[in-house]
């Protein structure tokens, strides 16, 4: 399985801010689009970084109720890891566990096409089980 064929299914659609975007603002709109991280992009469209719910909790616990008016660009992570649309699921799995990140934005050439959380890739897998286990049952019972 493929990245591709989960966003073919899920949607290539990315929750995009500017790094000027007050946090108070963005964990509004966490909220109301109930998703755990955006893409901050550059005024070019460029992925200049993510920005998560664990990073505006970081950003809280470390100043207070004064961090929500922090700008993305100061509480982002900057140094983004991405995938491509013709990575397995298998390998975007491993680089999620293995660097404990929960969102990872998808790349083509360059061009942000989507984006795909860990809980995707689990509910993919499961599926991708589930269906194997099927067809060894199907076979075992013929």
């Amino acid at each position: 399985m493929i990245i591709e064929q989960i966003l073919k299914d899920k949607g290539h659609g990315v929750t995009t801010v500017a790094a000027t975007e007050r946090l108070d603002a963005v964990a509004r709109l966490l909220d109301e689009a109930r998703i755990g991280a955006v893409v901050a992009v550059s005024d070019t469209g460029e992925v200049a970084g993510v920005l998560s719910e664990r990073d505006i909790v970081r950003q809280v616990a470390r100043q207070g109720e004064a961090a929500l008016a922090m700008n993305v660009g100061d509480a982002m992570t900057r140094e983004v890891i991405t995938g491509a649309p013709t990575d397995s699921l298998e390998s975007c799995l491993g680089v999620m566990t293995d660097r404990r990140i929960r969102h990872l934005p998808i790349l083509q050439d360059g061009v942000l096409t989507g984006i795909i959380s860990i809980g995707d890739l689990v509910k993919w897998k499961i599926a991708e089980t589930e269906a194997e286990a099927e067809s060894l049952k199907s076979y075992l019972a013929s």
